[in-house]
C-alpha cells in the first residue's frame, strides 16, 4: 500500500507520517515544501494539472494530508486551508480518483457552542475567525469533491513538536524562557475558555484507522478527547512539568478574540468510535509531559 502524507514536516503531519510507517506492508511518501519530500508539493500556490502529474507518477492508494496554516495573515490562511485542499481534490479527480484521502480539519469550524454540550457531526457550522472559515471551506471542498474522502475534525491537539502559533506551544516555550526563579512571571490572557484537548498521537491513530478502514466512511469525524478543561487546567499541568516556580497572571485583555466568542469546546467522538474503532488513549498529563519532553529543558 502507498500511502501520501502531505504536510509531514508539520505538527501533526509529523505523527501521522510516523505511525503510518509503522504498518506492515505499507511505503509511505511525503510530499511538501520541504527538500527532503519525496514528491515537491506546494498547495497554496500549484496548478491542479501539474500536481495531478505528480499524483498520477506516485500512484497513492491513500493521501492524508495534514498540510495546514494556523498562524498568519487570512490571505496565508485562505492559501493554505482553503485553496489547498481545493487543488489537491481536483488534482486526485484527475489523476487518482480510486485513492482515499484523509484531510485534518479542525473542531474551530464549529464556533461557539453551548456550553456543556458535546457537539456532533451534524452541527452547525459558524466558525468565529478566519482560521475556523478557512479550515471549513477547506472541508467544503473535501466533502463536495465526490472522492472517497473523510475529514477529522480535531479538536485542541497537544503533544511534541506544538507549534508557538498555538497556546500549549506557545506556553511552553514561554516557561522555557521563564527560569526558575521564584519571582518569575507569566503573563498570559483570560484561560477560563474550556477546550477538547486531544493528543497528537491519538490524532495520528484516528488518521491511520481512516486510511486502512474497509469500505466508505463518513464525510466528517470529530476527532477529540471527548471531554472538556479549561484552558487553566493545560497551563498548569505545563507549568508543574517545567517546575515552574513564579507567578501565573491571568491579564483579561490578553487573550484572543476568537478563545472570548468560544468559550466552550466539546465534541461527540462516538461516530469515530462506531466507524474507527477509535477513542483517545492519552491524558491531558501525557501529553503536556511529551510537549514539555519535546522542548528538550531538563525539568527545573
Amino acid at each position: 500500500m502507498h500511502i501520501l502524507v502531505l504536510g509531514n514536516t508539520g505538527y501533526l503531519g509529523a505523527h501521522v507520517a510516523e505511525h503510518l510507517r509503522a504498518l506492515p506492508g505499507v511505503r509511505v511518501l511525503v510530499a511538501g515544501r520541504s527538500p527532503a519530500a519525496d514528491i515537491t508539493v506546494d498547495l497554496a500556490a500549484d496548478r491542479p494539472k501539474d500536481l495531478a502529474a505528480l499524483l498520477a507518477e506516485a500512484a497513492p492508494d491513500a493521501v492524508v494530508n495534514c498540510a495546514g496554516a494556523t498562524g498568519g495573515d487570512t490571505v496565508t490562511l485562505a492559501e493554505v486551508n482553503a485553496r489547498g485542499p481545493a487543488v489537491l481534490c481536483a488534482a486526485l479527480r484527475m489523476a487518482a480518483p480510486g485513492a482515499r484521502l484523509v484531510h485534518l480539519g479542525s473542531a474551530a469550524e464549529y464556533g461557539p457552542t453551548e456550553p456543556g454540550m458535546r457537539v456532533t457531526e451534524s452541527a452547525a457550522t459558524r466558525p468565529a475567525g478566519p482560521y475556523g472559515a478557512t479550515k471549513l471551506a477547506g472541508t467544503v471542498a473535501v466533502t463536495a469533491s465526490g472522492l472517497d474522502a473523510t475529514v477529522l475534525r480535531v479538536g485542541n491537539p497537544v503533544g511534541a513538536g506544538a507549534p508557538p502559533t498555538g497556546l500549549p506551544g506557545r506556553v511552553a516555550r514561554l516557561l522555557a524562557d521563564a527560569g526558575d526563579e521564584p519571582d518569575a512571571e507569566l503573563r498570559l490572557g483570560d484561560l477560563s475558555a474550556h477546550r477538547d484537548f486531544v493528543d497528537a498521537r491519538d490524532v495520528a491513530q484516528a488518521a491511520v484507522l481512516a486510511v486502512t478502514a474497509a469500505g466508505p466512511l463518513p464525510t466528517v469525524l470529530n476527532i477529540g478527547g471527548g471531554d472538556s478543561r479549561p484552558v487553566r487546567d493545560l497551563v498548569r499541568l505545563l507549568a508543574e512539568a517545567a517546575g515552574f516556580r513564579g507567578r501565573i497572571v491571568e491579564a483579561g485583555s490578553g487573550g484572543s478574540a476568537r478563545s472570548a466568542q468560544v468559550s466552550w469546546q466539546c465534541s461527540d467522538i462516538t461516530a469515530a468510535r462506531d466507524t474507527l474503532g477509535w477513542t483517545p488513549v492519552h491524558t491531558l498529563d501525557a501529553s503536556v509531559a511529551a510537549l514539555w519532553a519535546a522542548e528538550g529543558v531538563p525539568a527545573r
